[in-house]
């Protein structure tokens, strides 16, 4: 199907009648205002086919309906129009024509000022047609291309956001791409589970997961070194900071999402997880005491996600578990710490968690760097509580 822009200045009409006679005289009518295909019935249809296409077709019509039928049944010829050349009158005959799909009906013997007057007219019909049709297309292909660049400007907000809290985590640590890699394979291991969520966890929705899982980090930036590298319970004052932590990251997407204006649904996933990963399904987590349902899906996921993270990669102060050690831990947790479902997709997403985390696994120089901020923040903490010298 040709274009406009590759259209030529003179249509393309294929005769088509088995008649040589016939077609010799339709050609001679046509050939000073367009270029002319003639053809028998039996090589119609391969004619139609080859490019160029032609723009009309003009199908001597005798007893035999088969070949306008195959015109119009192929993907290949259907869009092409046809006016049907035939020495039958009757209006049942006409009525039969337009039912297989005949654009217009001229009868025989034939008055070359209507065989013209028609073939103009169906042309530019046609021509209006491809222009509706052409401008479409664009129009179609011009929102995807945006749409992609939309989408590559929330990755590339995502990940440069996501980037800028990380430096105050680890900036040597792969950990951001094995959350994106955990969320997505959970997410998709949830939706394989549990049909009522296949059509909230499409494969758009997973992707967006994974990259808004990136931004879990956003809370760490207010924290001090001292609670950011504690693995120990929170004591109190320790609690507050995490909830405030929480809520500065929250309040940083939200102002985030004022700014971006019209491109802000991207960031409402990262606000649920950073708002409320810390919850728990027994509703014992922080900042909001959820419980349940009450917390978001993705921040239920998220949950899940980063604890496996925690137990799984190299801490310098904390000894290594095994990955079995690390699923009994999470399974455990199901129903108190952990919704009960996403533990059973992650029972069953294990081993794509395992080549995930020994694939993504952090270097020494990743780990080295996590123990001297430890030793760091220990120092700091030494200095701020030495009594005052005299």
């Amino acid at each position: 199907m040709r274009g406009m822009l590759d259209r030529p200045e003179q249509e393309l009409i294929l005769v088509v009648d088995d008649v040589l006679e016939v077609r010799e005289r339709i050609g001679a009518l046509l050939v000073g205002h367009y270029q002319v295909r003639l053809v028998a019935g039996d090589e119609a249809l391969a004619a139609a086919r080859e490019v160029p296409q032609p723009d009309l077709i003009l199908l001597g019509w005798q007893d035999d309906y088969a070949l306008c039928r195959q015109f119009k049944h192929e993907a290949q010829t259907r869009h092409i129009p046809l006016i049907l050349v035939t020495a039958k009158r009757d209006a049942i005959d006409e009525q039969m024509g337009f039912d297989l799909g005949a654009a217009d009906y001229i009868t025989k013997p034939i008055s070359p000022p209507i065989v013209l007057a028609r073939v103009r007219a169906q042309l530019q019909l046609k021509a209006a047609t491809d222009y509706l049709r052409d401008k479409s297309e664009y129009l179609e292909l011009e929102v995807k291309r945006r749409t992609r660049d939309i989408q590559r400007l929330q990755d590339v907000t995502i990940e440069a956001m996501a980037s800028v809290a990380v430096m105050r985590d680890n900036p040597s640590s792969r950990r951001l791409q094995r959350i994106e890699r955990y969320m997505t394979c959970l997410a998709a291991a949830l939706g394989r589970q549990q049909p009522a969520l296949s059509e909230y966890l499409s494969e758009e929705r997973i992707a967006q997961l994974g990259k808004s899982a990136m931004l879990h980090v956003i809370d760490r930036l207010t924290l001090p070194d001292r609670v950011l590298l504690s693995h120990g319970e929170p004591d109190e004052n320790d609690l507050r900071l995490l909830s405030e932590g929480v809520i500065a990251g929250r309040d940083a997407l939200e102002r985030a999402e004022r700014k971006l204006g019209s491109i802000t649904d991207f960031l409402s996933d990262a606000k649920d997880i950073v708002y409320g990963q810390h919850e728990r399904w027994d509703g014992k987590g922080y900042p909001q005491g959820l419980a349940g349902e009450q917390i978001p899906l993705s921040a239920r996921l998220m949950a899940l996600v980063g604890h496996f993270e925690e137990l799984t990669c190299l801490h310098p102060y904390l000894p290594l578990i095994s990955p079995a050690q690390a699923v009994a831990r999470i399974s455990a947790a199901s129903g108190t710490r952990f919704d009960p479902l996403v533990v059973l997709a992650f029972v069953e997403a294990t081993p794509e968690f395992l080549r995930i985390a020994e694939t993504l696994a952090d270097d020494a120089a990743a780990v080295g760097v996590e123990l001297q901020r430890l030793e760091d923040s220990l120092a700091e903490n030494i200095e701020l509580t030495l009594p005052p010298t005299s």
